[in-house]
Order: structure tokens, then sequence, then C-alpha cells
């Protein structure tokens, strides 16, 4: 799973050819070290079916300001470069596999 900036947001959102799941998190937010794992597993399960990257808000806070992130973590999923869903706070595997199985 890849850890993204702004400077690589459009290319790795807008120029994707499958869905991507953006996780905006920091590293000293405890929810989003628990969903981290999890993504990771993901990641690793839909193969070529979704993309899966992270972001740093403290690292790129433009980003993230630029979609109303207002807490962490924060999934958002884009399709063909445009906003499709946002899910805020940790949950489950199932959770996250059936919120995003639900996107796609």
């Amino acid at each position: 799973m890849k850890v993204i900036n702004d400077t690589e947001f459009d290319s790795e959102i807008k120029n994707s050819t499958v869905p991507v799941l953006v996780d905006f998190y920091a590293e000293w937010c405890s929810p989003c070290r628990q969903l981290s794992p999890l993504l990771e597993e993901m990641s690793r399960e839909m193969g070529g079916k979704l993309k899966v990257v992270k972001m740093n808000i403290d690292e790129s806070p433009e980003t993230p300001t630029s979609f109303g992130v207002r807490g962490i973590p924060t999934l958002i999923m884009f399709k063909d470069g445009q906003q499709v869903a946002v899910h805020s706070g940790a949950m489950t595997k199932s959770k996250l596999n059936e919120w995003v199985q639900a996107q796609l």
C-alpha cells in the first residue's frame, strides 16, 4: 500500500484505471493504526480490482482540507477520478469489506 502526498494525488487518483480507496490518517491516531492492517490485507486481496493508498494529513494537509476531512481515519472512494463515497471512523474487517463492495 502506497503512501501518497498532495503533489501525487492527481496522478494516483485521477489517472487510475481502477477505483481508488484513499485512507486519510495520522501517525498519532490510534483508530488509524487499527485500520491500517485491514487496509493492507484488502489491498492484497483485491489485487487489480482496487487500489488502496494512504495520505498522512499532517504531512499533506491540502488534499484532506479540499475534501472536507474533519476527523480521521477518513476513507474516500474514487472512481474515474471522482469521489463516490466517504466513511469516517474505524470499522471492523467485515464492515470495511461490506462498505468497499457496495462502492465497487
